[in-house]
Formats: structure tokens, C-alpha cells, sequence
């Protein structure tokens, strides 16, 4: 049974945070659309709007794999263009998936800038799907960290019944929001980790959100040995001395080493991991990973299976020994801060908080 669409579809600017939600709301008939498609778990993050587009297109240019923009040619994040039309109301569409929870701060923030009241934002929320698996005997395996939903895993007519019985968020809640990314931009990670940690009012995704980028630091355990983040001990375990391997060899690696591997990729991409190997392959003179020619030539369309790698002697030494200086491994971007980072030497404690060395 078709539903009425409600005036809103219409005549609102509608924010979505993945293109399949996008295209969705096209199908439906919304014709004002900014898509805010930024994958902000990886890579710098600046609170305000100028610079943070310029970080992060520096960024991403510096990057071997990743890309700011898709196959059609189109930026992912538009949130910031001059050409958009914010026609009140402004409706939010968002999962409990990490990458949009991030990116609704984000809006939050950026339309409290615009002088566009929160009472003319409505915030449509969606629950994860997580789907039957009806042909197997036993429920599926829910990874730790959702970073995989979309609205568009929901059917029209769910759309279209949230979609009318949206309402603003709360004043306090909606500055809540703004604080978080102001936080979370941050140079000084600690504010942003508190919340984290002790929890914030109506954001019950911060504790997994922090489970997840704590994998991106190095530890400094209690007897004040500094060791690898989580993330990269993974990658440098699965590597081999002897092996040449493709990074779709690293992430299909079939031991449980693998499996908290890939439950990593699915909030940071496959693109990424393969980008970190290459950063691992080009830092130091005596670096510890080694590179080669893949099985696929570079620029055909693989770009996981065009180089290979393997673990070096000094490799196997900071994986097993740890580190003598936190930048004895690349440097990585994270928020509004970065790990490996001498001038932002943060480490992670075994209690799950952050200190500077």
C-alpha cells in the first residue's frame, strides 16, 4: 500500500551521510539533497568549515589509495559547498552506523555556524538492520563496530512514517552534538576521550566509537614500554619474513588475527589498509615492510593486488620488542589530532585512556 509522501520530502533540504541514502530519497521524490558523505573515522578532522576541507584534501593527496571523490568524478563531501540552497527544514538522516553519528556532529556544527536554528532541524534516526541469515542454523556474527548502516536498508514506507514524525532534537541535546565535534576536532584529544569514557546524554555511540580509534594509537603498557597500536601489531603480525602478499592476502588471512583485522576494515575500508602497509614500506631508510611489484600493474584497476609485501628483521623487532620512539612507525591522522606523532606524542594507557608520553 502506497503511502502519501509528507510535505517535508519536498520542500526540506535533506543531509545524508552514504550514497546509497542518497539515491534513495531520489527515488522518493526529494529534490534538495547535500550529501555529507565524509569518512571521518580515518584521516583529520578541523573544527571549523575552511580548514577542514583543506586538511583533509591535503590528505587525501598525499595518500596512494584513497580518494575524496567517487568513480562519477563528484566530491563524497559536499557539506561545505558554496552552491548549496538551505531551505528550511534541514532533515538529518541518520543510523547508529559510527560514520554518521561523526558526520551528524559535524552538520550539527556547521548549520549552527550558518545561523540556522536547531528548531529548524529535524533528525531522523534509524536503527541497525542486521538482516535473518535464514540459511544458516545459528545467528549471524555482529561485529563490534557498526560502520556499515544506511538508510537505504530500510523500505520506503519506514522512511516515509519517520520522516513524518520527525521533531527537532532538544536545544541540549542538539549543542551536545556541537560540543562533540568540537571535541572531537581537537589537537588536544583528552576532552573528546573523557566523554568518551564517562559518557554523554543521548550519544550512546561514544564508548564504541572510542573502542575503535584507541586501535589507531600506540600503547604504553605499565611498565612504560611503548607498543604498537593495535591496528598496525595486526598488520604486522599477518605479514610474513618469508611471504610476498598482496593486501587482499593480509585481509583475508583465515586466522582470528584476521577476523579482528576485518572487523577493523569495516569502519576504516580495504583502501586504507593497503595505504598503510605503503606508508609502513616508505618510512625510515631502514624500513619495516618491503615492497614489490603485485600481480596486477599499478593503475589497472586493482589496487590491492598490485603490490606485495613482507615483513622485515626490523620489522619483526618493533612488532616483538616495541618501539624505542613513537616515530619508529609512520604517523597516522586521527580526529583532530595524530598517533606516532612527535609533537602530539599520545599514547594509550592500559586503562583505555590517552597521555602524552
Amino acid at each position: 500500500m502506497s503511502m502519501t509522501p509528507p510535505v517535508t520530502l519536498l520542500d526540506a533540504t535533506h543531509v545524508t551521510f552514504d550514497t546509497p541514502a542518497a539515491e534513495r530519497l531520489v527515488q522518493l521524490g526529494a529534490t534538495n539533497i547535500v550529501r555529507a558523505h565524509e569518512h571521518l573515522i580515518i584521516g583529520p578532522c578541523r573544527p571549523g568549515a575552511a580548514e577542514h576541507v583543506r586538511t583533509r584534501e591535503d590528505w587525501s593527496s598525499s595518500c596512494e589509495e584513497c580518494s575524496d571523490r567517487g568513480d562519477d568524478g563528484e566530491k563524497w563531501d559536499q557539506l561545505y559547498s558554496p552552491d548549496l540552497r538551505w531551505e528550511p527544514p534541514v532533515v538529518m538522516w541518520t543510523t547508529e552506523s559510527l560514520d554518521d553519528r561523526v558526520n551528524l556532529w559535524r552538520t550539527c556544527s556547521y548549520l549552527r555556524s550558518l545561523g540556522i536554528r536547531s528548531n529548524d532541524v529535524l533528525i531522523v534516526e534509524f536503527e541497525r538492520v542486521h538482516g535473518t541469515m535464514k540459511r544458516f542454523p545459528e545467528p549471524p556474527r555482529i561485529p563490534p563496530f557498526d560502520c556499515t548502516g544506511s538508510v537505504a536498508h530500510h523500505p520506503d514506507e519506514v522512511l516515509l512514517d519517520r520522516l513524518g514524525k520527525a521533531r527537532p532534537w532538544p536545544v541540549e541535546r542538539y549543542e551536545r552534538a556541537v560540543r562533540l565535534w568540537e571535541s572531537y576536532a581537537d589537537e588536544n584529544p583528552l576532552s573528546f576521550v573523557e566523554s568518551c569514557i564517562s559518557g554523554v546524554e543521548g550519544f550512546p555511540e561514544l564508548a564504541s566509537l572510542w573502542a575503535l580509534l584507541s586501535c589507531f594509537f600506540p600503547r604504553k603498557t605499565a611498565g612504560g614500554a611503548l607498543r604498537l597500536s593495535r591496528y598496525d601489531d595486526l598488520l604486522l603480525t599477518i605479514l610474513s619474513v618469508e611471504e610476498w602478499q598482496t593486501p587482499v592476502k593480509v585481509i583475508c588471512n583465515k586466522s582470528q588475527l584476521g577476523l579482528y583485522l576485518r572487523d577493523l576494515m569495516s569502519c576504516t575500508g580495504d583502501l586504507f589498509l593497503g595505504d598503510r602497509l605503503a606508508q609502513w614500506a616508505k618510512h625510515d631508510v631502514s624500513a619495516a615492510v618491503e615492497r614489490a611489484p603485485g600481480p596486477k600493474p599499478p593503475n589497472a584497476g586493482y589496487p590491492l593486488l598490485s603490490t606485495v609485501y613482507r615483513l622485515t628483521e626490523r620489522g619483526e623487532r618493533l612488532r616483538d620488542e616495541g618501539l624505542d620512539e613513537l616515530t619508529d612507525a609512520p604517523s597516522l591522522p586521527i580526529a583532530g589530532t595524530e598517533a606516532y606523532s612527535a609533537s602530539a606524542p599520545w599514547v594509550l594507557l592500559d586503562d583505555g585512556r590517552l597521555a602524552r608520553r
